[in-house]
């Protein structure tokens, strides 16, 4: 498998993930139950489609802490983790200018800021901080879990996207939810007010999750 295509597809699937979970999110708005819930699927069910479509090829992280925590279980290498890094960002990047274009032409942004994190609703940074931690562990976790053994393969893309959906049902009201940098930073670009400025919120929280989650699941397997 070229590296090319490994990273290409990182890309791809991460730029669908933004798009269509922050698309949701804007077009629609999160502030009802019904918005609420289009939300969270639209989010899981990005993850769901990746999965199935490019999981053969890069293994469909799609988000900086689910590498991160490939790269601790020494699933991925140096070189691979800073390139998929660098192609996760990219493709939430062009989605968030894509989404940004889309208001512009007049469309009514209806979270105002690209669907991007705060911190308001956790109370501040310290709340998002912990409230990002337990959701990206919970994600994390889920992960390590789901793809150890090759009798879950085949429903791993299914749990995940589960998993992610129930994960946005609890943080959404709070964070937007985050539990992937690149997702965050992609929209905190183009949108105003603070979400730049509390972008590293929603860079460190996902990362120390994942590494928590790692550390976890260590302890678990060793006890097995």
């Amino acid at each position: 498998m070229s590296s090319l295509r490994k990273y290409s597809a990182e890309m791809i699937g991460t730029f669908v993930l933004t798009f269509m979970g922050c698309g949701a999110a804007v077009f629609l708005g999160a502030d009802t139950a019904g918005g609420h819930l289009a939300v969270a699927l639209a989010f899981g069910l990005a993850i769901v489609a990746m999965a199935y479509v490019i999981g053969g090829i890069s293994g469909c992280h799609i988000n900086p802490a689910v590498s991160l925590a490939m790269f601790l279980k020494k699933k991925l290498s140096a070189k691979d983790f800073v390139c998929y890094v660098v192609a996760q960002i990219v493709g939430a990047i062009i989605a968030a200018a894509l989404l940004s274009m889309f208001v512009g032409f007049g469309i009514e942004d209806m979270t105002g800021a690209l669907g991007s994190n705060g911190i308001a609703g956790a109370g501040g940074i310290a709340g998002a901080l912990t409230i990002e931690i337990i959701l990206t562990f919970i994600f994390i976790f889920t992960i390590l879990g789901v793809t150890a053994h090759e009798r879950t393969s085949n429903v791993a893309g299914i749990v995940i996207g589960l998993t992610l959906v129930f994960v946005h049902i609890v943080g959404i009201p709070l964070t937007g939810t985050s539990v992937n940098p690149a997702r965050s930073l992609g929209p905190a670009i183009f949108a105003y007010g603070g979400s730049l400025s509390d972008v590293w919120v929603f860079i460190l929280a996902p990362l120390v999750g994942a590494a928590l989650a790692v550390a976890a699941y260590r302890v678990l397997v060793k006890t097995e």
